[in-house]
């Protein structure tokens, strides 16, 4: 006899309520949630529980627990990517047929599928933004030994990090882990996400939500010199003279830079000492994220988190604190600037965006009007401003986007952006 079994490090028998008993394909909408979705080869849809909302893919058994292991080795390696709740087996429908396991993933907040991003933001700078992002996820999955096998915008799922996007990978079905990969697994890696992104962008082509202007062709190029270079700046190894040791700290500050930190470095001079070889041993992304998470206690992008540590600097020189203790200044602009003009924005409308999210725009928004109107515009005034004149008209990119099941709106933003979560079950599509 079949028993309906839920494997989850982190269990919750709300689960037991959902309808395993039927195909997931065929589960009703006062269950599901209107989320914009990308395209899988698998069934996968997405539900609210507890507050939160789940990502459900219909796979079979061996494979749903294969994928879930892998993502939780890669939660471990800190790599960004969607945070697996369990496998449900042994699923059974109500004529008694044997219905495939389920993979269960808590759904990124304010994420979108690469579909939803062009059918929102049709310009060229958007794919260049995107392949810059996908870059850097690719290099840190090689550095930690992953070997993806499956590389595409469809298995990625991107949230906005300041001017930039950030990816975050969503599907490990084809992944393996090694302590270490080649040079030819990195190269089959990048050469098959290079086809896989042309063919992408060839299909948004198609579907006219592609800039004409793009060349998809030079995006999937753009794709492997972006990689080349982060992985030669991240790995490659470094030779001057010995009387240039000031380049060691100068590639340091470089690769803090690019937002990754250096745990090691291998330094060897040759039997003369007249020449000087530095390579990194230990990288770490997120440097910038670490530092503000430290004297301030937000978690952001890496991105974000440099745009407020250039807000909290141009604070401290402000208010004359450069000498000041630098935790104690971060505390006070927390409670002064950050958090009251975070609060000064309706609450209807904050879930729109992450706060860091919203507070990197309402500066970029602060800029452009002061220039127009040639003066310094206060924080409030800028904050009503652009409430009234940007915020209002963003699509809703937190979890739940506000629309009700089955329920499309008829014209503005929010109608392009919807359209991907009410595709055909025929189509199903990826988390």
């Amino acid at each position: 006899m079949d028993r309906l079994q839920i494997t989850s490090a982190t269990p919750n028998s709300a689960l037991l309520d959902l309808p395993w008993r039927m195909p997931l394909a065929q589960w009703p909408t006062d269950v599901l949630a209107a989320l914009p979705r990308g395209i899988s080869r698998h069934v996968v849809r997405f539900v609210r529980l507890d507050g939160k909302v789940l990502a459900i893919k219909e796979i079979s058994e061996d494979v749903a627990f294969r994928e879930y292991a892998m993502l939780r080795q890669l939660r471990k390696l800190e790599v960004p990517s969607v945070r697996p709740i369990g496998v449900v087996t042994g699923r059974v429908s109500d004529t008694g047929e044997h219905l495939e396991a389920a993979l269960v993933t808590e759904h990124l907040a304010f994420s979108l599928p690469y579909r939803s991003v062009f059918s929102q933001w049709l310009q060229t700078s958007t794919a260049d933004r995107l392949i810059d992002a996908l870059a850097v996820l690719m290099v840190r999955l090689h550095l930690v030994g992953f070997y993806w096998g499956d590389v595409s915008l469809s298995n990625t799922l991107f949230r906005r990090d300041a001017e930039q996007f950030a990816a975050y990978l969503v599907d490990a079905e084809t992944g393996q882990l090694h302590r270490e990969l080649t040079r030819g697994q990195r190269e089959y890696d990048l050469d098959l996400a290079r086809t896989n992104i042309i063919g992408e962008l060839m299909d948004l082509a198609a579907g006219e939500l592609l800039d004409d202007e793009i060349d998809e062709v030079a995006v999937g190029d753009a794709l492997v010199a972006r990689y080349g270079e982060l992985w030669r700046a991240l790995t490659g190894v470094e030779a001057f003279g010995s009387d240039e040791r000031w380049r060691v700290a100068a590639r340091i500050d470089r690769l803090n830079e690019l937002g990754f930190d250096v745990g090691e470095l291998s330094i060897t001079t040759d039997i003369d000492g007249t020449t000087v070889q530095i390579q990194p041993k230990v990288v770490d992304a997120g440097h910038h994220a670490r530092r503000l998470l430290k004297i301030t206690g937000l978690d952001v992008q890496d991105n974000q988190a440099r745009r407020l540590l250039n807000d909290l600097d141009s604070y401290r020189a402000a208010t004359d604190r450069q000498e000041d203790d630098e935790q104690i200044v971060a505390q006070d602009w927390l409670q002064n600037v950050f958090q009251p003009t975070i609060r000064a924005v309706p609450r209807e409308l904050r879930r729109k965006l992450e706060p860091a999210q919203l507070y990197h725009e309402i500066l970029d928004h602060r800029w452009f009007i002061s220039e127009q109107a040639q003066r310094d515009v206060p924080m409030a005034e800028t904050v009503a401003s652009y409430v009234e004149n940007v915020l209002q008209y963003r699509p809703d990119e937190k979890a739940i986007l506000g629309i009700a099941p089955g329920e499309e709106p008829e014209e503005g933003p929010e109608a392009d952006y919807f359209h991907y979560a009410a595709t055909d079950p025929a189509e199903p599509d990826s988390h």
